[in-house]
């Protein structure tokens, strides 16, 4: 059934039921066929097991940007039928095999190495399918347009994953990529500038309000803890706090006036931590919060009752 078909053209009725042995669309009050002859795109066998589905299924894998072939190659030998063939016809398909694996040409090769390294960064900052997707087809475009050389495969790599992480507002800092690639984090910034420059990716400011589950999660704090830091930073955007300040500490800063608020207590130092900024940040953005947003009244009233009780 179209997704634009909403209400029957004749009478304006809604009732509309969709008739899929026939491919027709038929309106339940007024019997008007509104469509008819649909294609039905699904698959028309039925299967119970993965081994019926493989045996079944006419096509393979989607296209991927993560393998080097995109998942258009074949693999020779893959499956157990080559070991019932005779000795000799066993060793040529051996011989093919391994001519298969030798890549040709040099972007090939690169990428090989490449998307081996981005799917164990990628694993290791458990990111999802999507952004990892997106890091590869980044780091493919870079590679095709030689923006590689002179760099760092591992650098590049990391530039792309954070680049993907900010398009899709997965919240990763540059301190953590850094912790799973090995490279020196200011090493990574540059990269991931030039590559995004380069080709031309725009890409909008983090969001502070992204950071704000994962440092509770961390902070093991309660959901009100949350809800109030993320009040305290829809206030501090519409006071223009955020701009030009890093997203990270603003975030922290937040979370850290929520839980004095509240009575969960977290002392500079683990916030920081979590956070990976200074405490010296977490004062100063604290200190700005308190001025700009008025909240010491409150905070001295909390504190009163909490010491009242």
């Amino acid at each position: 059934m179209s997704k634009y078909i909403k209400k029957c053209p004749e009478c304006g009725s809604i009732n509309l039921i969709v008739n899929k042995d026939k491919g027709e669309v038929i309106c339940k009050d007024c019997g008007f066929v509104i469509e008819e002859r649909m294609i039905d795109f699904s698959q028309e066998w039925r299967e119970f097991d993965n081994q019926q589905g493989e045996k079944r299924r006419r096509t393979g894998a989607p296209m991927t940007y993560t393998k080097f072939d995109r998942g258009l190659g074949t693999d020779i030998g893959a499956g157990g039928d080559i070991y019932q063939l005779q000795s000799k016809e066993r060793n040529k398909y051996f011989r093919l095999r391994k001519w298969q694996h030798r890549v040709s040409t040099a972007i090939e090769r690169n990428l090989k190495l490449a998307l081996a390294e981005l799917k164990r960064v990628s694993n290791f900052l458990k990111l999802p399918p999507a952004v990892e997707e997106e890091a590869a087809r980044i780091y493919t475009m870079a590679v095709q347009r030689g923006l590689v050389r002179g760099r760092s495969m591992e650098s590049v790599v990391a530039g792309a994953l954070y680049a993907s992480c900010r398009r899709h507002e997965v919240p990763r800092t540059l301190d953590e990529i850094s912790e799973a690639s090995g490279i020196d984090k200011k090493e990574i910034g540059r990269t991931y500038r030039f590559i995004t420059r380069e080709l031309g990716i725009r890409i909008l400011p983090s969001n502070p309000v992204d950071y704000i589950p994962r440092f509770a999660t961390s902070l093991k704090l309660s959901p009100e803890t949350q809800t109030r830091a993320v009040e305290i930073l829809e206030k501090a955007q519409k006071a223009e706090l955020t701009s030009g300040r890093g997203p990270t500490g603003i975030a922290a800063a937040s979370l850290y006036v929520a839980t004095l608020i509240n009575n969960e207590k977290r002392t500079q130092r683990e916030v920081a931590d979590v956070a990976g900024v200074t405490e010296v940040t977490i004062r100063n953005r604290y200190k700005e919060l308190l001025k700009k947003l008025k909240l010491d009244k409150e905070l001295k009233r909390k504190i009163e009752e909490a010491e009242g009780k």
